[in-house]
């Protein structure tokens, strides 16, 4: 048994993560502003992460083995988090993203297509982090969601004090009217009105992860790895904006509308012009196995037909 902290962990795969480490027995708090109640059994701190003395204050002297850190965007959250629990853990684990990898937002080294990009590309322990930029600025963090990711892992990797995993999450499907993005309903919705779904002319594949396959991942990383740094977390498998498409087709029996978009224009989610498909070998080699993405699609598809709450 171990003592964990999960700051978030009120919806979707952060809330699935809670009910899994609860079941296995772990003791588990979650720290959250208050508008979601963990299960029974669970201890609830209500703070705002952003406010360090009303974490610290909730915190009080309690100690974890590990925290899980589910809603970090930026470096000043994570500098926060890090003082907050400097000496109070001995392993920090924040959910990361894909879209550190995106090409679009930062001067990355030319990943040749086709080749699944690996961790390397984005070192959190070198990356230049800038507290000065206006992170508090929800317009701006819109924008610079995948920046804020990266920053986010340098601090935790350079100013933690304790051992720091990031687990970058492929595109996350899965859970009906629990998946929040509403990405997979958008495409059911579109395919099922004969609405046109926009893509790039030649729209490159990208990789996925089952809600439900990431919540594991997520409680293997806190509970039994060891590793640090990050780990690419998406299941086997490429698809591109036309396979998932396809895929829905085939259970709602409609035929996709494409249009293709023009320069400059916005393609509809999943469609990319640019490719940043991640490698989960990392991951593999640590003794994680991936289910792949076509197994499960049919039946995301399903839930996101038949939606339940």
């Amino acid at each position: 048994m171990q003592e964990i902290c999960v700051i978030g962990g009120s919806r979707y795969f952060g809330k699935l993560l809670v009910q899994r480490l609860h079941a296995a027995g772990h003791r588990v708090t979650v720290v959250n502003r208050g508008s979601t109640p963990p299960p029974h059994g669970v201890e609830h701190l209500v703070a705002d992460r952003n406010d360090e003395a009303a974490l610290t204050a909730a915190i009080g002297s309690r100690t974890f083995d590990v925290v899980v850190d589910q809603v970090c965007y930026t470096p000043v959250q994570a500098a926060i988090a890090a003082r907050a629990f400097h000496g109070r853990t001995r392993r920090l684990v924040m959910t990361s993203t894909i879209e550190v990898y995106d090409p679009a937002t930062a001067a990355l080294p030319s990943v040749p297509h086709g080749t699944a990009v690996p961790e390397g590309i984005v070192d959190p322990a070198a990356w230049l982090v800038r507290m000065d930029l206006p992170w508090h600025d929800d317009a701006y963090l819109e924008a610079h969601y995948a920046e804020g990711k990266r920053q986010a892992e340098a601090v935790f990797a350079r100013d933690g004090g304790f051992d720091f995993a990031s687990v970058r999450s492929a595109h996350v499907l899965g859970g009906g009217a629990q998946e929040f993005t509403g990405r997979l309903a958008h495409y059911v919705e579109r395919i099922a009105r004969d609405e046109e779904i926009a893509v790039h002319a030649e729209a490159l594949p990208t990789v996925f992860i089952h809600y439900e396959e990431l919540a594991d991942l997520l409680l293997w990383a806190a509970t039994t790895a060891g590793f640090t740094g990050p780990i690419n977390a998406c299941s086997d498998g490429l698809l591109d904006v036309r396979d998932l498409a396809s895929a829905i087709a085939a259970q709602t029996r409609r035929e996709p509308v494409y249009r293709v978009v023009g320069a400059g224009e916005t393609a509809s989610p999943f469609s990319f012009d640019r490719h940043y498909a991640m490698s989960n070998a990392r991951a593999k080699e640590l003794g994680f196995g991936f289910a792949r993405t076509a197994d499960w699609l049919p039946g995301a598809v399903a839930e996101a037909i038949t939606p339940t709450a």
